[in-house]
């Protein structure tokens, strides 16, 4: 995933911001810990389709 896009992503939720987690393919939000799936390079920024992390999720620690 590009850098910059990286850089303007913001959590649909918190407006905080999300982090790639590259063994999962997913952009990782630590303050809801909710994970946001990457689908043909473009990233689902909707919190239906977002994964809840548990407080131990490895995500969570990158």
């Amino acid at each position: 995933m590009d850098s910059k896009l990286l850089d303007i992503l913001a959590c649909p939720v918190c407006k905080g911001p999300l982090l790639l987690y590259r063994p999962t393919g997913e952009l990782v939000c630590r303050a809801d810990r909710l994970g946001y799936p990457i689908r043909d390079q473009i990233p689902v920024l909707l919190e239906e389709e977002a994964r809840r992390l548990a407080g131990d999720d490895p995500a969570l620690a990158s």
